[in-house]
């Protein structure tokens, strides 16, 4: 584990913690494909119903084959193990094309998987740009699963699509959080804070927007101020957060900044002047218009919006106003599930954050553009 988190940390800047975190999640993984892969994959027999009453009917799970797994750079173990480990479970072979930014964790796996079965060399890594993911979506694997942008996700299920190879595809997002006039204000605020920061913001289900009942918004602000203002990226493995991994996506968090700044939005904590490559010190921002890319397209970076709604449905209202669906949270103490219920996404986290990323055994995917 130290081996893996260290060269994690190497390959995409994130401090040691964030990297140990993603390798809880790994493992997790795999012990649950490997607990409960026979009881969910054997063959049972199901009703056989009026009509073929006279039948005995049975479901098994067989192998596809070859499963393509497809990575992203943000979280280069976690996400991509959420389909490596079960596709071996089911008795596939895997190949896994890992981002560019972080090969070294796609032979990390491969190596030592080999270590582990030699006799059994059915994970493989093949390392490369675009092109190569392009190729291993056309090589006749028989599945393929992608963790990334949505517009690479288009791009990866219309080149599966030429040979009707079944695809599986996670996303972008723009994730919200309600917070409820009866709310723990501090668990809340604490939450969106880390939801939103760790990991430099990039997480596909990091906290990118708040909508807060009114009554208690300032009081919610304030820990919001007092929490982001004690937040230092830097490159240090003891550091709040670390850099943004890939350089393009600073171009991107500046813009949204200043987008919003221009239209009329108040920064809370930072500003235009936060965004020192590769490094983006925490921006909370508040009042930003319906229009603004920071409030409409994915940041991934250390932002957060703030916005006042009057009721709590308000909020969901404003939440749902997306063309993305992956995840969400909401805190509540009476309204919780109820309101959970209502927001258009795939998973759904009451009075905790990101919760739902921890569990093995429930699935993960959303709606929209996150799908």
């Amino acid at each position: 584990l130290d081996e893996f988190a260290g060269l994690i940390c190497a390959e995409t800047g994130k401090p040691l913690d964030d990297a140990k975190l993603e390798l809880v999640l790994v493992v997790d993984h795999l012990h649950w494909a490997a607990d409960k892969a026979e009881k969910v994959l054997r063959r049972r027999k199901v009703p056989a119903g009026l009509l073929m009453a006279n039948q005995a009917a049975t479901v098994e799970y067989l192998p596809y084959g070859v499963i393509g797994v497809i990575g992203p750079w943000n979280s280069p173990a976690s996400p991509p193990m959420g389909s490596i480990a079960y596709a071996l479970a089911g008795g596939n072979a895997v190949v896994f094309k890992p981002s560019e930014l972080t090969p070294g964790v796609g032979e990390w796996l491969a190596r030592t998987f080999a270590e582990v079965v030699p006799e059994m060399p059915v994970l493989t890594t093949v390392t490369g740009f675009g092109d190569t993911g392009a190729a291993l979506c056309e090589s006749g694997v028989d599945k393929v699963a992608f963790t990334g942008s949505t517009e690479t996700g288009k791009r990866v299920m219309g080149a599966c699509a030429r040979t009707l190879t079944p695809v599986l595809v996670e996303c972008g997002g723009k994730d919200a959080l309600i917070v409820d006039a009866d709310a723990d204000l501090r668990a809340a605020a604490e939450a969106a804070i880390w939801g939103a920061m760790s990991n430099a913001g990039q997480t596909c289900i990091g906290v990118e927007r708040v909508f807060v009942v009114d009554a208690v918004a300032d009081r919610f602000l304030d820990v919001i101020e007092e929490r982001a203002r004690k937040l230092r990226p830097g490159g240090e493995p003891s550091a709040s957060f670390g850099p943004i991994t890939m350089p393009g996506q600073v171009d991107i968090i500046r813009e949204h900044i200043e987008d919003a700044l221009a239209k009329g939005a108040r920064a809370v904590v930072g500003g235009r002047d936060s965004v020192r490559p590769p490094f983006v010190e925490p921006v909370v921002l508040t009042d930003v218009p319906a229009d603004a890319a920071a409030l409409r397209e994915e940041t991934f970076g250390p932002t957060i919006v703030v916005e006042r709604v009057r009721s709590a449905d308000e909020g969901i209202t404003r939440a749902n106003d997306t063309r993305y669906g992956l995840g969400g949270t909401v805190y509540s103490r009476a309204r919780g599930v109820e309101l959970a219920r209502k927001m258009r996404t795939g998973m759904v986290s009451v009075n905790s954050v990101i919760a739902f990323a921890g569990v093995p055994a429930l699935p993960f995917g959303g709606v929209g553009d996150s799908k």
